[in-house]
């Protein structure tokens, strides 16, 4: 997106994360790309028919005008836009007596992959967040004797890439010499396997340049035998941030994949963080050169010098301030980092104002 995109955008996310539902009334409705808009319109109709058991009358009626606001527009598009489409309806009065139910509609900066609808009492934008923000992305990978799967996280979203069966036999209670045969057949289509795992990982997590780290986890003991063996690429076992016990594969076992690695991903993002704030730091001694400004007057100098590289802002600036910084730096080629308050480098940067710069020259 250019700078006007994505500060429309983010204006309007802004605008739907304000409205608030007296009860679970507002309609959010995502349609991932290439999916038949006729079922998403069949399925709302059933939904609207299924809101006749609401029994508040007045979140009956809201929903179900909502509903009726929202298969109106869909009735307008011969198929679903090229990266599918979100849409949004509900009141969005601030008095209890009047009623002005309003729709949204937005085409994705990316395509979608998750179909959704829900009524709460807040639209759901984070999926809408994510796509805005330059987010990090992880492999992962679940993987036992029986099947494995692989999937990327970007952001707060889970994509299932692909999956695979095996051809490993099941344990045999057989003695003697049959037993010593089975367990070599077994130990070989084990083999053959983790190969054909292998192959796949390596291919396809090698092409991710932004590739932050790869998760690997999965029941019993497989998935360290898998790690530990002669089959990833040395690039991408670098990579490998850790190895996860898990009750399941499948989709549902990236799903609990993400969850138990939230230890991994809080201490990446605190590293990259702490990474960025030390370079401006340094760039602020007398060492750097002083290639470095904080208050924010300096900072709108600096970016219309053309003399920023990074403007590093805290997480508590105002969404106004903000965007009026991404436009300028991406006007000169600048970056934007949203830096946490959760760190003492953080704190610091909150404490010199919550803006600051690293320049590609002094000034």
């Amino acid at each position: 997106m250019d700078a006007k995109k994505k500060r429309e955008l983010r204006s309007l996310i802004n605008t739907l994360k304000k409205i608030r539902g007296r009860h679970t009334e507002l309609v959010s409705v995502y349609i991932p790309a290439g999916y038949n808009i006729t079922k998403i319109i069949n399925h709302l109709s059933e939904e609207q028919h299924t809101a006749t058991n609401i029994k508040d009358k007045r979140t009956r009626q809201n929903v179900q005008d909502s509903l009726e606001r929202i298969i109106r527009k869909l009735k307008l598009y011969k198929k679903t836009p090229e990266k599918g489409l979100a849409i949004f309806a509900g009141n969005i009065s601030e008095k209890e007596s009047q009623i002005d139910i309003e729709i949204f509609s937005i085409d994705p900066p990316e395509p979608l992959n998750i179909r959704m609808y829900r009524c709460d009492q807040s639209f759901v934008v984070d999926i809408l967040e994510d796509m805005m923000d330059d987010v990090s992305i992880y492999a992962l990978l679940v993987v036992d004797l029986r099947e494995a799967t692989m999937g990327i996280l970007r952001g707060k979203l889970i994509s299932k890439l692909a999956s695979f069966t095996s051809d490993v036999p099941g344990k045999t209670t057989k003695g003697g010499q049959s037993q010593a045969r089975y367990a070599r057949i077994r130990e070989e289509a084990a083999h053959t396997f983790f190969k054909r795992i292998a192959n796949a990982v390596n291919d396809e997590f090698g092409e991710y340049k932004d590739l932050k780290g790869i998760l690997i986890g999965g029941p019993g003991p497989t998935k360290e035998t898998f790690f530990d063996g002669d089959y990833l690429h040395t690039r991408i076992k670098e990579k490998v941030l850790g190895i996860k016990d898990l009750s399941y594969t499948g989709e549902f076992g990236l799903k609990e994949l993400v969850e138990k690695s939230d230890d991994l991903l809080a201490a990446e993002e605190v590293i990259e963080e702490k990474k960025i704030m030390e370079r401006f730091f340094n760039a602020l001694s007398t060492k750097g050169g002083g290639k470095a400004v904080y208050k924010e007057k300096d900072v709108l100098t600096a970016l219309e010098r053309g003399a920023t590289e990074v403007v590093l802002v805290s997480e508590e600036i105002e969404d106004e301030k903000l965007d009026m910084l991404e436009e300028k730096a991406e006007a000169i080629g600048a970056t934007v980092e949203i830096i946490s308050v959760d760190t003492t480098e953080g704190q610091q940067l909150k404490e010199f104002g919550g803006i600051a710069a690293i320049l590609r020259f002094k000034i």
